[in-house]
């Protein structure tokens, strides 16, 4: 089988871990920076390009598309869905899981618990929106966040007040969230593939800080889920299309709560804390899919 790694930097852990349990697995794979691909649409003829080399003959894509690129990698997806090679990602799951408002819509009305989370763009709700979070403190998040940058904790009215409006000055898109005090700026990593949580870590913030992103100094290690967070966790992905998810939660008092879905997450941390090779798990939901475990099965009963 050939796979391609959509990525743009081929240094990257999770980039060399897919590349590494695809050769192990006896596949061929190819890393491809999307962000020097380009396309040319016309009539039976949706074909992509990087240089004057043609990009086809590949079997599968594993998508690794950064925040910033979103709306130019969903399109290089859709180029590859055009040509029917499988893709990990699909170019709209990719679209709504980046968008944090659509997919915390989404999520809501699949019934999955979410922290309260509130939205507006005229200064004068500040003081509405403060009320149905359920006060101070509380979050404020920017829409194009990542890796818990544009994420504030306001612990005074006053503070939230200056915070929001200071971001509605700027003409940012913020949502304002409930803060999970018994969180203990701990969080939840799940890694779902196919439908089913293939490992998870717990996520602690460093002292005084309420974030507990491993880019911000965070630890993290193994950790074992109850059955509810499981079903979250699997529910969450399945409501946002997305076969390979790291579903980021906290443990509340009135049970699991998704703060996040990513549609790309990282594989070192979750690696290293619970040493599961994750990496193997995604290429044998290539394998499955493609239908290349089911011919290896005929192979060995020689049918």
């Amino acid at each position: 089988m050939k796979i391609a790694v959509l990525s743009a930097n081929k240094k990257l852990y999770s980039t060399q871990r897919l590349v590494q349990a695809s050769r192990e697995r006896g596949h061929e794979v190819q890393v491809l920076n999307h962000t020097k691909a380009y396309m040319t649409i016309q009539k039976d003829h949706p074909d992509i390009f990087i240089g004057d080399h043609k990009i086809d003959s590949f079997d599968a894509i594993i998508p690794r598309i950064g925040a910033s690129v979103t709306f130019y990698g969903s399109s290089i997806i859709r180029q590859f869905e055009m040509n029917s090679v499988f893709t990990t990602l699909s170019s709209l799951a990719l679209v709504r899981s980046r968008d944090k408002l659509r997919s915390l819509q989404i999520l809501a009305k699949s019934n999955v618990g979410i922290p309260r989370t509130a939205f507006a763009r005229h200064p004068g709700d500040i003081k509405n929106l403060i009320k149905e979070v359920g006060g101070t403190p509380l979050v404020i998040k920017l829409l194009e966040s990542t890796q818990g940058k544009g994420v504030v904790l306001a612990e005074t009215i006053k503070a939230a007040t200056s915070v929001i409006e200071a971001f509605y000055g700027l003409e940012a898109n913020i949502i304002i969230q409930e803060f999970i005090k018994e969180a203990k700026a701990e969080d939840i990593r799940a890694l779902v593939v196919d439908g089913k949580v293939v490992g998870a870590m717990k996520r602690t913030g460093v002292e005084g800080e309420f974030r507990s992103n491993l880019h911000k100094g965070g630890s993290a290690q193994a950790v074992k889920l109850t059955r509810k967070e499981r079903s979250v966790a699997v529910k969450a992905a399945n409501s946002l299309n997305l076969k390979i998810a790291g579903v980021d939660m906290l443990r509340s008092d009135r049970g699991p709560l998704v703060i996040e879905v990513n549609s790309s997450p990282g594989l070192e941390g979750i690696e290293n804390a619970t040493g599961v090779d994750i990496a193997g798990k995604i290429i044998e939901y290539i394998e499955v899919n493609i239908g290349l475990s089911k011919q290896k099965k005929k192979d060995k009963i020689g049918v």
